[in-house]
This record gives structure tokens, C-alpha cells and sequence, in this order.
């Protein structure tokens, strides 16, 4: 199945999550989608549109970014066939 990523760092709240959004009600059935942001609202921003939509998060990892900003990664599937 196809993999998207999704670069957002440097956005703030709620933009990570709008654009996520977005993405997902593009992806097709068991699509997946890496969304890497700086904003530290999205670890609670994005399970939670997660939760809303159906889809699954497949993974959530905290990594340093060379300028040394916190990025979070998620990778989420979109419900559907796998």
C-alpha cells in the first residue's frame, strides 16, 4: 500500500492537524501517512483527529531534528481495507 509523508514542521496549532486531516480524506482505504511536525500540541492534537476519523495510529516516536527542535512522528493508516 502507498505511503505518504507529510512534512510540517514550523507549523503551529492547529495547523498540523488541519493538514492532517486533509491528507487523510484524500489517502485511500489502508493508505498510510507519516506526518512529521515541531508543534508540541500535535501529541495531542493528532490522536485525537485520529480518534475522530476511524483511522489508527501505527506508531508515535519523538526524534532530534538538526536544529535541534523536537520533531514528532506519526505514522497513521487510514481505516479501510489493509
Amino acid at each position: 500500500m502507498s505511503e505518504t509523508h507529510l512534512d510540517l514542521r514550523g507549523l503551529k496549532c492547529p495547523l498540523p492537524a488541519l493538514k492532517t486531516r486533509k491528507a487523510l480524506s484524500r489517502a485511500a482505504p489502508g493508505a498510510v501517512l507519516v506526518v512529521s511536525c515541531t508543534d508540541p500540541m500535535a501529541v495531542i492534537d493528532i490522536p485525537h483527529l485520529v480518534g475522530q476519523t476511524g483511522d489508527a495510529i501505527e506508531a508515535q516516536d519523538k526524534q532530534a531534528s538538526d536544529a535541534g527542535a523536537e520533531v514528532l512522528v506519526f505514522r497513521i493508516r487510514k481505516a479501510g481495507a489493509a
